[in-house]
């Protein structure tokens, strides 16, 4: 019998999409060049060459190695890449995803990665190679609506502010804005002019918003709501604090 991994638990739609996100059943709303990725990113000219920081692994002769034997390199690894980053900004106002889905999405369908959490951003770094595919594909899915979401490298603040008179999440630095039906970018994510404008997409409805979002609230779905959700982090929660007080006694569900 072939086992299928359970994520997250839960029967609301917030529960199914978080399950959705963590397990990479992600349907694709939109399209993004790799022109346009390696332009906002900004950590190396678009169709630049991937700089490096060793020789690709097929030249560098290294001693046998039980480990490396049975660990099939990254692209981005195998070729020598440096580390750089992709850091998200999710709007607590229904954004499709929040910065702890992100990580588990990137931790559980990626190797290579290391993933970082704070409050309102999400950070990954990995081989430059290997990032940009996992950038690519947060920014081309449902995890991400332009307006509720952003690439921002620096200054992220915003996620928490109120929302823009046109529904555009805060941006201090100002690298993305509404123009027309469409959200466009001219500046990369730590804010640098570029010599464009790239097109991100247009924005989700407030339905489809409320429909796809990973967030529990009171307006849309509450977390009390969710029995299945409550009756786990409640059951992980006892074991955690029983085992950490009284190691070795009997436990009790």
């Amino acid at each position: 019998m072939a086992y299928k991994a359970q994520y997250y638990p839960g029967t609301t739609s917030v529960a199914k999409n978080r399950r959705k996100h963590m397990g990479h059943d992600l349907e694709k709303l939109r399209e993004i060049s790799d022109e346009d990725l390696t332009a906002i990113l900004g950590h190396r000219a678009p169709g630049q060459d991937y700089p490096s920081t060793h020789p690709p692994l097929a030249e560098m002769e290294e001693p046998p190695c039980p480990v490396r034997e049975l660990v099939e390199p990254t692209p981005g690894a195998k070729a020598g890449d440096r580390v750089r980053y992709v850091q998200f900004v999710d709007s607590m106002y229904n954004a499709p995803s929040v910065p702890y889905i992100r990580s588990y999405y990137a931790a559980i369908n990626f190797r290579g990665v290391d993933p970082g959490t704070l409050s309102g951003r999400q950070i990954v770094e990995a081989r430059e190679r290997d990032m940009e595919v996992i950038a690519k594909d947060q920014l081309e899915t449902e995890m991400t609506c332009p307006a509720r979401s952003s690439i921002r490298g620096a200054t992220v603040h915003g996620h928490s502010v109120r929302l823009q008179e046109d529904g555009v999440m805060f941006d201090m630095l100002d690298r993305s804005r509404k123009e027309g039906d469409v959200i466009v970018m001219d500046k990369d994510q730590v804010a640098i002019p570029l010599d464009r404008k790239v097109v991100l997409g247009k924005p989700m409805s407030e339905g489809e918003l409320a429909k796809r979002t990973t967030i529990y609230r009171v307006d849309n779905v509450p977390y009390r709501s969710d029995a299945e959700a409550i009756e786990w982090v409640h059951r992980v929660y006892l074991q955690r604090t029983q085992y950490g007080f009284k190691p070795g006694s009997k436990k009790t569900q």
